[in-house]
Parts: structure tokens; sequence; C-alpha cells
């Protein structure tokens, strides 16, 4: 492949990292409104884990999503290294591959924890 086409990739993987995450944003709006007018209080057993199991099964499917794109934009990376003759921004690209391993363990690592603020918002007690 050629520079042009691996820039064209990259722009496609970070907007693929950033799509994957309006889903599970929307579902945190919600069960935060929800939570911040006390609604999961007076909710039955099924209500609330319901709402945690959709929680999860969002938040998982974006983070491997994200987490996909992260491994193919980290193949991307050393595919630019090798390239000579590159310009500035394929150069820069190039040495994006320390970010891309700490993107990838700030969304595993956000998307734990989030989770378990999730749990606790929707069964507070």
């Amino acid at each position: 492949m050629d520079e042009k086409t691996l820039l064209k990739l990259w722009n496609e993987k970070r907007s693929s990292i950033i799509s994957a995450q309006l889903a599970p944003t929307i579902m945190l709006i919600a069960i935060f409104t929800l939570a911040a007018f006390g609604k999961f209080q007076g909710a039955s057993h099924k209500v609330q884990y319901l709402t945690i199991g959709i929680a999860a099964a969002t938040g998982i499917l974006a983070i491997i999503s994200q987490y996909a794109a992260i491994r193919e934009a980290q193949s991307l990376v050393v595919d630019l290294k090798k390239m000579s003759g590159t310009s500035q921004l394929a150069k820069t690209v190039a040495k994006s591959g320390d970010l891309l391993v700490l993107s990838a363990v700030a969304v595993v690592g956000l998307g734990v924890g989030i989770f378990g603020l999730v749990v606790w918002a929707v069964l507070g007690k």
C-alpha cells in the first residue's frame, strides 16, 4: 500500500473508534438521567438487572469494536514506519504506536470502571 492509502485507513480507524462511542454514550446519558431522578430506587430487580445487562452488552460491543480498530491501526503504524520518503504527517502517524497502546488500555479500563459505576447507580443501595 502507498502512503496515501495508509493515511486514509488511519483516518477511517480513528473515525471508527469515535463512532463506536456513540451508542454507549447515549445509553449512559439515559441511565444517568434516570438514576439522577431516583427512578431505579423503586424499580423491580428485573428492571434493574435488565438495565445493567443492556449497558453491559452495549459497552462490551463498543469495546470490542474500538479495540479491533486500535489493533488494526497498530498494524498500519508498523507499515508506515517501514516506508521511506514519507511526508511529515505519515512520520507523525508512524510514531503513534505508544498512543495506540495507551488508547487500548484506556478503552478497556474506562469501560470496566464506568460499568462499575453503572451497577452502583442502578442498584445503589
